[in-house]
């Protein structure tokens, strides 16, 4: 393991310092400082950096990292939030000792964050977990590897301790989980069967948005298949792969066939978004093959659909089974 010392705690300023073992040998920076002596997400860290070095020079966070090198990262204080436990009742899909699975609902913010110091999933897990906190050492994500924009519902898996949350955050990075959205979109795509590829960047006119570009960016990429038209609409499965902001509605807009109910790349609908994380297949720690954990559709997108066909024509056991031999 890393030599790792004076740790702080989650109140306060400090220092991190540790010397890279073989494990993290070519890993990213960001990941040896967050998941060696840390013990926390890479956002939560990164958002507390005030300084970090590598041998005695200053270092970016993407900075790749050798055995033997020296690290050490200066900490400024979390913004001062309570964070409290609160009742909120959660769906649970799956649950063991180490992670327990919840269909989040539209809505629901994941972690605290500006303008969300409460009613967040976080909050929920507190509740639910009271021994979460001292597992991690922290109240601002402990156990998240992973989010959904909060309008967005569906499938997301969460730590219940620090070895778990190593294990998942590194099948995420690696690309080894699969992941399979449903989503309701205005037109259709170009094709029953299909890719979008390019990059994605800030939109440079919108701060608040992101947009597609063929160069310039971070690169992502979509499959999709279409699982069913309709007049005016169709229903679509969305396969990410890869993890970028807005990923699944940039490409959508993209294809000119935006999500329904995407204020900010189309247009508002009064049942919401209709975007669904509905399946996610995961290794969990301990198992030697991968689990498949699904939710079912959820009944914004039931009664939006019965707006575009008669309810005889929902089919969402074969549309899941498309999902699942995918």
């Amino acid at each position: 393991m890393s030599d790792a010392s004076q740790s702080p705690s989650s109140e306060s300023a400090g220092q991190l310092q540790g010397v890279v073992d073989e494990e993290y040998a070519g890993a990213r920076l960001d990941v040896y400082l967050s998941r060696a002596l840390a013990g926390c997400s890479r956002s939560a860290l990164s958002a507390r950096v005030s300084s970090v070095s590598v041998n005695g020079s200053a270092a970016r966070l993407s900075r790749k990292v050798a055995a033997g090198d020296l690290v050490v990262c200066e900490l400024q204080a979390p913004e001062s939030h309570e964070i409290e436990p609160e009742p909120i009742e959660l769906e649970v899909l799956f649950e063991n000792d180490d992670v327990v699975v919840v269909n989040k609902p539209a809505g629901l913010v994941v972690h605290p964050a500006n303008g969300n110091w409460s009613g967040t999933l976080v909050h929920a897990l507190l509740y639910r977990y009271p021994d979460l906190e001292s597992r991690f050492g922290t109240r601002e994500r402990p156990g998240i590897v992973h989010r959904l924009d909060k309008d967005t519902s569906g499938v997301l898996i969460v730590a219940k301790n620090l070895d778990a949350h190593t294990n998942l955050a590194r099948q995420f990075e690696r690309r080894k989980v699969v992941k399979r959205y449903i989503a309701l979109v205005r037109g259709a795509p170009p094709a029953s069967i299909g890719r979008v590829e390019g990059c994605i960047r800030r939109d440079p006119h919108n701060r608040k948005r992101f947009a597609w570009s063929d160069s310039n960016g971070k690169p992502a990429r979509t499959d999709y298949r279409v699982l069913a038209r309709f007049e005016r609409h169709a229903l679509v499965a969305l396969s990410p792969k890869t993890g970028r902001t807005h990923q699944l509605r940039v490409h959508m807009h993209h294809c000119d066939c935006p999500i329904v109910g995407d204020e900010v790349y189309g247009r508002r609908d009064p049942l919401g978004l209709m975007l669904h994380a509905a399946l996610l297949t995961v290794r969990l720690p301990g198992e030697r093959t991968a689990r498949t954990v699904t939710a079912p559709l959820p009944e914004r997108i039931r009664a939006a659909l019965s707006e575009c066909a008669s309810p005889g024509a929902f089919e969402a056991q074969r549309w899941y089974d498309v999902l699942r031999e995918w």
